[in-house]
């Protein structure tokens, strides 16, 4: 009997060994970034925005691996092949851009491995289907923000808008959304002009647009490229008011864009302008909370939406890593399809750039409290009433 122990002990103890250190398995998070590039002012701060995170998710320690794809969507397919095939990650967070995020939709689907996307675009999870149901993203859908844009444009006397969009999926989402509301408000298009992400001149584009004489033109575009259009109406002496979207909120983009930007209006989301937000706006506490930690760390005034989009991601896994432990431990298929599951159940989680109630149609999760209008004063971002 004696015998009989002294063998089964080690085994047992082994046994006991290997269920407690699957207990503390880490989290593996694979993130995909446009570290360089020309989204790399996006990228830069979703950066630096992660590097903030906390070593711990929900409690469980986790291990965090950042590539850059250099604004490439085929880089950013080769790199999320990569965390999912040899890393083996539990959850992908990225990309930045919209062309990107769609271009690894089918890869995290095959793999049952749930992405939260930092692109603003809502086609990258809507309409929901059997592949888009591992994709979530963190920053307002282009209609929630075109909602805002075109309110505050009936509000404030624009009738007729030229618009100028990338030439991708991203201008097109918001060629959309903008459309859309802009019939709602009866504010009537009245040129539409595309450019790509690196051309280095619109200027047939801007003349077109300002033959038309437009109230005011939107820039649909995003990071230090919207500088383009919006500095050549300048040049070309166009006097009317100048739209951005959401996509623009970033220090590189006042500091490339300079004088020309000055006055820009567009919609954002509340950390962008949380130091001027009124003082009973619900976001109001965890956008501030998010712009003490990163000044303190970047220095005053660098606040992004970019960076407070990265940053939300670990609030959402930190609500969501507890509920799909219950399902299995890291690094396995029932832990990932858990924390699928619990993504798609968030309910009022305040987070920097909102409050969130995601559900199976809805992976976005944030309301009319994520919209509200900004416009550049003095080279910094701040918000303006309706």
């Amino acid at each position: 009997m004696k015998k009989t122990c002294r063998t089964l002990l080690p085994v047992l103890a082994c046994a006991l060994f290997g269920a407690a250190g699957a207990a503390r398995a880490d989290i593996t998070v694979g993130i995909d970034l446009s570290s360089t590039g020309p989204a790399a002012a996006i990228g830069i701060a979703s950066k630096n925005a992660i590097a903030l995170w906390p070593k711990e998710i929900g409690g469980q320690k986790a291990h965090y691996i950042i590539l850059d794809d250099g604004t490439d969507p085929g880089t950013a397919v080769k790199n999320i092949r990569k965390l999912l095939s040899e890393d083996k990650v539990d959850v992908v967070v990225g990309p930045n851009i919209t062309p990107s995020a769609l271009a690894v939709t089918d890869d995290v689907a095959r793999a049952q491995t749930p992405m939260i996307t930092l692109v603003g675009s809502s086609v990258v999870v809507d309409p929901q289907n059997a592949k888009k149901r591992w994709v979530f993203k963190m920053a307002a859908n282009d209609s929630a923000m075109a909602d805002v844009m075109t309110r505050y444009m009936s509000n404030h006397g624009i009738k007729t808008v030229g618009f100028i969009g990338f030439a991708d999926a991203y201008g097109q989402s918001w060629w959309q959304s903008f459309s859309r509301f802009a019939e709602l408000r009866k504010i009537r298009i009245v040129g539409r002009e595309s450019y790509n992400r690196t051309d280095t001149t619109v200027l047939g584009q801007v003349l077109k647009l300002i033959a038309d004489k437009p109230d005011a033109v939107l820039v649909a575009a995003s990071g230090t490229p919207a500088v383009l259009p919006q500095r050549t109406l300048i040049e070309r002496g166009y006097r009317g008011a100048i739209y951005q979207t959401h996509g623009i909120a970033t220090y590189a983009f006042i500091r490339v864009g300079g004088k020309d930007v000055e006055g820009t209006l567009f919609p954002t989301q509340p950390a962008v302008v949380a130091k001027t937000l009124p003082h009973d706006h619900p976001a109001r506490p965890a956008a501030l909370a998010f712009t003490k930690l990163y000044e303190a760390k970047y220095g005053p005034n660098t606040v992004t939406q970019f960076a407070a989009d990265a940053y939300g991601v670990w609030d959402l896994l930190n609500n969501a890593v507890p509920r799909a432990l219950k399902h299995g431990q890291p690094g396995t298929e029932a832990f990932r399809s858990g924390l699928r599951d619990a993504l798609e159940n968030i309910h009022n989680l305040p987070i920097p750039n909102g409050i969130v109630n995601t559900s199976v149609s809805d992976h976005v999760g944030l309301d009319q409290r994520a919209g509200v209008m900004g416009e550049i004063k003095h080279g910094r971002f701040v918000y303006i009433s309706n």
